[in-house]
């Protein structure tokens, strides 16, 4: 049967604020920008630069607060302006070609507030000339003073006083032509522009940030390579340098000349003034996925294009035609209204509202009309259960764990039966024959995600089997299952989500934890305590839980180990941070880093050193000691020495021990000796010469053969008397002691490094002889005497 296409107006715009002037907006500048925020809720329009007077609107959707700004000349108005992907409030931010840069967010109140100001050029040489704000981050090109471009990276994250924080500039290109950008949810591209250079107007790159690598491409001659970002250069590289060294790139090859380009899920949309529409995919290879009807070479103005369940959306002019996207078959074409239309992306996953899940799965379409809902009507053999149904299905399950009766309980029965009255009072809530209460709120959003799940199902039997179903799918089964008790079948049935699709899944728990990344490498959440609850609850003693089902945690701690290795340390750290008494954290049970510790399997160099991460991580004495060990086997000096300096002074045992440790190989090997400066630091203020010539004295190895000046060759050298004194000037107190001496090592301690002054001197007499020979003047020997005594010599 075929599918029909359906045109559904979602909203005529009188729901937004400043409905007028958006609906003059998007009637009278057929160039204006358009952004749309994560959550739908937010319109952004900017005029365009031809406009006489450039304005700004931000309309909001609901109850919610507008800006609307304007520059009286076109020079004085931002370059562009870019929706947060912030999940605690809206934030927009707002850039000039000089540099400056404005933050704004809406709180609860009556409208916009500015956040934060910055300029990312501050002595005002270099010039803006395209901008994206990606996930995080700040991508723009720069025209520097001396002609060149090169294009730079910031991070942009929320938090802080001022409501941002903002990290250092770093360069991702030198040395390269003028790019325009274009950023979706994964990726950044960098393509050609009409002042681009002549032998590289034929080139794509493709930033991934996530998988830290650089694809450089040339589609019309078929060559792509990927180059892997180097951590220690700093993750940049010389435009120049980097097309020398690829073959084949510096070909002559047809430019990338394109009427509109559009970033989708799948790559990079590219319409030419034919009307052929082609696909450059994420590595670089191009294929042609459908013509139009309609050549946009003689219309003005950008045309619209998407992408939405395996079918292509093209807005040109008065019409708008649907292909598919795998085989470039039209499949429909739609005379529209209005002879300019955008084309938005749905809300992104978890931030639907409630009548917005009829329309999932497909585009919005927003013109001066209104916003249309653009997508494919449901087969009429998939009917979705009703808010009353899921609540009988619901406490059908509940009731059938709860009796020990062996027959199943079904629906009809619960209705029909007067034995169970919460279904039916619920059901009575729903149907609104009661009036709303606090129940209703809370089982709106409940059975919201039901029905959404329920829709999504439906549309896997249809046969729409794209990544993004299972991907959505997943997210929105795991957040269902994070608010409910995870025991027994929820628990089973989470632990099947991850095996099958691990990243989803690990995406929605970082939402649902509202887990942040800062720049030091550590995490933040701002999740409740009872999310966390859930997470940390329950124990495991053995390696292989029974039935191989895995508590939450175990479960994200595994996942982490898979998909993200770096994070598992910090996640561990803020899990203890977050835990309260009986969650597993500080509870009877295992402490959560022996718990981390008994999914992560065995061998392997990268388990070894999360190991390490964990036991250090745990601020536990064994655990840290048991880690420093380890770095000892491993002959990692400087870490081990780090982590006992890293103890604060609630520490002061545990510092003690590690010392020692570290200690007595100093005493076997000369290995230690760079990191010497390292073991002053970390030995204890307490500890007395003589007590550290004890200990030293332990561990030094035993003397086999006559003491010889010089060891023999290959032989281990023996610690030095340099090396011996450089670590007892660390001992003792900080000053030289007054009074007695307290220890017969004080002098070696407390030489003042100078000789002491030579006595006075008086006339020399010639010793007479003595009666008695043999013997001499009882008198010089006296003071021949005191003399040494004095010299100390």
């Amino acid at each position: 049967m075929k599918r029909a296409a359906t045109l559904r107006l979602v909203s005529d715009l009188s729901d937004f604020s400043g409905a007028a002037r958006l609906r003059e907006l998007l009637a009278r500048d057929p160039a204006v920008r358009v952004r749309c925020s994560a959550d739908g809720r937010h319109l952004l329009l900017l005029s365009g630069p031809g406009a006489p007077t450039p304005q700004l609107l931000v309309a909001a959707r609901g109850p919610g607060a507008g800006l609307e700004r304007a520059w009286p000349e076109a020079r004085a108005a931002p370059l562009d302006a870019f929706f947060l992907a912030w999940p605690a409030r809206p934030a927009l931010a707002l850039l000039w070609e000089s540099g400056l840069t404005e933050l704004w967010g809406a709180d609860l109140g009556p409208s916009w507030r500015p956040l934060h100001n910055t300029e990312l050029y501050p002595r005002g040489a270099a010039r803006v000339a395209a901008v994206v704000a990606p996930r995080g981050r700040l991508v723009w090109c720069e025209k520097r003073p001396d002609g060149g471009h090169r294009v730079c990276v910031r991070t942009l994250e929320p938090g802080g006083e001022d409501g941002a924080r903002l990290g250092r500039t770093h360069v991702l290109l030198h040395h390269c032509p003028p790019f325009h950008l274009l950023a979706s949810r994964k990726d950044v591209f960098l393509l050609p522009t009409a002042s681009t250079w002549p032998g590289a107007s034929h080139i794509l790159l493709t930033w991934s940030p996530s998988k830290g690598k650089v694809t450089v491409a040339a589609p019309r001659l078929g060559l792509s390579y990927s180059k892997n970002l180097n951590p220690k250069q700093g993750d940049t590289w010389d435009f120049r340098t980097l097309l020398r060294g690829l073959p084949g790139l510096l070909s002559p090859g047809e430019p990338l000349a394109a009427h509109t380009w559009a970033p989708t899920p799948q790559g990079l949309l590219l319409l030419d003034s034919r009307g052929t529409v082609s696909l450059v995919q994420a590595h670089g290879s191009i294929r042609t996925v459908g013509a139009l009807q309609e050549a946009p070479g003689e219309l003005e103005g950008s045309a619209a294009l998407g992408t939405f369940r395996g079918t292509l959306a093209c807005g040109l002019g008065a019409t708008l035609e649907l292909l598919d996207l795998s085989t470039g078959r039209l499949l429909e074409r739609k005379v529209l209204s209005t002879d300019s239309v955008h084309l938005l992306e749905p809300p992104a996953l978890g931030m639907q509202d409630e009548e917005d899940l009829e329309t999932r799965g497909g585009l919005r379409l927003l013109s001066a009309l209104g916003l249309f809902h653009v997508g494919w009507e449901a087969p009429q053999s998939l009917e979705l259960p009703s808010a009353t149904d899921l609540v009988f299905e619901e406490a059908c399950g509940y009731y059938q764990r709860r009796s020990l009766r062996g027959a199943q309980l079904t629906p009809e029965e619960l209705r029909h039966n007067s034995t169970f009255q919460a279904p039916q009072a619920l059901a009575s809530v729903l149907q609104g024959h009661l009036p709303p209460s606090a129940l209703l709120t809370t089982l709106r959003a409940e059975l919201r995600d039901y029905r959404g799940l329920e829709q999504l199902k439906a549309q896997l039997v249809a046969g729409e089997e794209e990544e993004a179903v299972w991907t959505e799918l997943a997210q929105q089964e795991v957040a269902r299952l994070l608010r409910t008790e995870l025991t027994g079948e929820q628990l089973a049935q989470l632990n099947t989500v991850f095996q099958a699709l691990p990243s989803a899944a690990w995406g929605a728990v970082l939402r649902a934890l509202q887990l942040q990344p800062d720049e030091n490498g550590m995490l933040s959440s701002q999740a409740p305590p009872d999310v966390w609850k859930k997470v940390l609850a329950g124990t495991t003693t053995g390696k292989e839980p029974p039935n191989g089902i895995l508590p939450p945690f175990e479960l994200l701690c595994r996942c982490l180990c898979r998909l993200e290795p770096r994070w598992l340390p910090p996640f561990v750290e803020l899990a203890q941070q977050q835990g309260g008494p009986g969650w597993g954290a500080g509870g009877p049970g295992l402490p959560l880093y022996r718990r981390a510790l008994a999914v992560l399997g065995e061998g392997g160099t990268r388990l070894e050193a999360l190991e390490i991460e964990l036991l250090l991580g745990s601020r536990r004495p064994k655990a840290v000691l048991q880690a420093v060990g380890q770095l000892v086997l491993q002959e990692q000096w400087e870490r081990a020495l780090e982590a006992g300096l890293a103890l604060g002074p609630s520490s002061p045992l545990l510092r003690s021990e590690i010392f020692k440790l570290l200690l007595a190989e100093f005493a076997q090997h000369r290995r230690l000796d760079a990191h010497l400066p390292l073991l002053c630091r970390l030995c204890p203020p307490e500890l007395a010469p003589d007590e550290l010539l004890l200990l030293l004295r332990t561990h030094l190895p035993d003397e086999g053969g006559p003491q010889t000046p010089f060891p023999e060759p290959g032989a281990e050298p023996p610690l030095t008397v340099g090396l011996l004194r450089t670590l007892l000037r660390q001992t003792g107190a900080q000053g030289r002691p007054l009074g007695p001496v307290l220890s017969r090592y004080e002098d070696i301690l407390w030489d003042p490094g100078t000789p002491p002054p030579t006595p006075p001197r008086g006339p020399v007499s010639t010793p007479q002889a003595s009666d008695q020979p043999g013997l001499e003047p009882r008198h010089h020997l006296d003071r021949a005497c005191v003399t040494d005594s004095g010299s100390h010599l």
